[in-house]
């Protein structure tokens, strides 16, 4: 299981309602000890990736989260509604 490999080297975990998510960046964002942040994109967490990184020091985050709603093609906020009717001019 590659997401335990290094299991003894996470600082922490947090669930991910707790992160800040960037929508301009798709990326959820979490305050790292040293001041900066860890961070973990939308493309990795839909790829099942539980760790999230600062890029300023070693400190390393688990994201708990549910996979299915990370699903990849699952973005129910850009499909079409089954009852909007559309008019064409």
């Amino acid at each position: 299981m590659a997401a335990d490999a290094g299991t003894d080297n996470v600082y922490d975990e947090v669930e991910i309602e707790d992160m800040d998510y960037d929508e301009d960046e798709e990326k959820y964002y979490y305050p790292c000890p040293c001041g900066d942040r860890f961070e973990i994109s939308k493309e990795l967490l839909e790829e099942g990736e539980t760790i999230a990184h600062c890029p300023s020091c070693s400190l390393r985050l688990r994201v708990v989260y549910d996979p299915d709603e990370f699903a990849p093609g699952d973005d129910d906020d850009e499909a079409i509604p089954l009852s909007t009717t559309i008019t064409v001019v």
